[in-house]
């Protein structure tokens, strides 16, 4: 199992034949850390709020991205069991959303990485950007996923709930939901489609995943919520696991670029005027 990681850790320094790593790579509020995570044995998504990184208890290697002395942004191959003493990855408990996956922070002291661990075959960010941008296309359609599981658990719930001699279903108030349900997710996986068949063309833009991004996990939370009303106060039960994908939503509105932030990058394509400093 391996983690991915983008920081700026401490003092990166190379004595002939190793790389140094420091620092604590988990404050993204200081420039210290922009966390992507993947995990090689299942599709997990990635948690980034802060200092959250998926599966970082249990992995054995991880993959840091990191600027180093020359300002150029190089990937590193850490492996836990050659720095037992120098890493460490407590768990942070009590989370609320993702709970089938461990989460914890990566603090690093004089993480020696050996010359033949160094990623040679990209240097600055278009090594962690493609990461990004393929984690977000892919969040695109997961998001979706969970929007329809939510959309058909709240129409079957509707149909069989019987409320003075009829189903809640013939209400046209649910109507109207379930139909706004169904067409916001048809239309998301009609464009994560269109744009999965320019990304085999090579004529996809980042520009174009941040808008399936934005809009999945924007509207996969408005349907989750949605379904979780229509379904009354059984709506919060675990036995039919809507508000499971509510609060798992929840983190992947955030992760990977926050609807604002992706709101932002489009702003910018739209107009070629950047609303945010640098």
């Amino acid at each position: 199992m391996w983690d991915d990681v983008i920081g700026e850790p401490e003092g990166i320094r190379s004595p002939e034949c190793a790389w140094r790593l420091s620092g604590h790579c988990f404050r993204l509020s200081r420039g210290c850390c922009y966390i992507f995570l993947s995990v090689l044995v299942a599709p997990l998504l990635a948690l980034c709020l802060g200092f959250t990184i998926t599966n970082a208890p249990i992995a054995d290697i991880l993959i840091v991205w990191a600027k180093c002395e020359d300002e150029i942004v190089r990937g590193f191959v850490i492996e836990r069991e050659k720095n037992q003493n120098r890493l460490s990855t407590p768990k942070i408990d009590g989370k609320f959303s993702l709970r089938a996956s461990t989460t914890g922070m990566i603090l690093m002291d004089n993480v020696i990485v050996p010359e033949e661990n160094l990623l040679r075959s990209v240097e600055g960010l278009k090594g962690p950007f493609n990461c990004l941008n393929n984690a977000r296309f892919g969040i695109s359609w997961g998001a979706l996923g969970a929007a329809e599981t939510c959309f058909k658990i709240a129409r079957s719930y509707t149909l069989e709930r019987s409320q003075f001699n009829r189903p809640l279903a013939a209400n046209q108030l649910i109507q109207k939901k379930l139909t706004d349900m169904m067409c916001d997710i048809a239309f998301g996986l009609q464009a994560c489609l269109r744009v999965g068949r320019l990304k085999d063309e090579d004529r996809a833009n980042p520009q174009m995943i941040s808008m399936l991004k934005r809009n999945s996990a924007s509207k996969a939370l408005e349907i989750a919520r949605t379904a979780r009303d229509m379904l009354g106060g059984n709506g919060i039960s675990d036995e039919y696991h809507v508000i499971r994908h509510v609060m798992n939503l929840e983190s992947v509105n955030t992760y990977e670029g926050t609807y604002d932030i992706h709101t932002l990058i489009l702003g910018r394509a739209i107009t070629g005027l950047a609303a945010f400093a640098g």
